[in-house]
């Protein structure tokens, strides 16, 4: 991303639900610590809204973000660390793929013009990948599908768009 006087490397955090398909991004920093990652750690287990709050186990890869405080508070809070061996992508297969389909539908046709902009850009694909987009893994299912009309062969073809028009998802309007 274009700064004052070069591009600006992001890292986003992003936790998966294999079971569901539901995505989480967790953070977004330019510059990544330790106390950033203890942070995230304990915003994804906290009881009342963390997205790992009823999780038993999270893969990681070994990315030295990954630090011993960061592995021993999310131990400490009931969520087991499974760390991948080293070089090994294809057993992260789920976030593999994620990243691919952020990067090929959204990403790869938008310049993010900073951090504000990426957040944006995120929270709406996020919300594309859960509501508009069909998944194979779920019998071509949304994650979260919006209240559906009975009369689905009657009425006219709109389209949602988001990110302005590079994600679309069609529907029927109620007859």
């Amino acid at each position: 991303m274009l700064r004052g006087f070069g591009l600006v490397r992001y890292i986003v955090f992003f936790v998966i639900d294999i079971g569901t398909r539901r995505v989480h991004i967790a953070g977004i920093t330019n510059q990544p610590s330790e106390a950033w990652m203890k942070q995230i750690a304990r915003n994804l287990t906290d009881s009342v809204d963390g997205f790992l709050k009823h999780t038993k186990y999270l893969i990681l890869d070994r990315d030295p973000l990954y630090t011993r405080a960061f592995r021993e508070m999310l131990n400490g809070s009931g969520v087991n660390v499974v760390r991948l061996p080293a070089r090994s992508p294809d057993l992260n297969s789920y976030a593999e793929r994620w990243i691919r389909s952020v990067r090929g539908e959204c990403l790869s046709r938008v310049i993010p013009l900073g951090e504000r902009h990426l957040r944006h850009l995120l929270a709406e694909y996020v919300t594309h990948f859960h509501q508009g987009r069909n998944h194979q893994g779920l019998g071509n299912r949304l994650i979260e599908p919006l209240a559906a009309n009975a009369n689905t062969d009657l009425g006219i073809v709109r389209r949602r768009e988001r990110v302005g028009g590079v994600l679309n998802y069609y529907y029927r309007d109620a007859a």
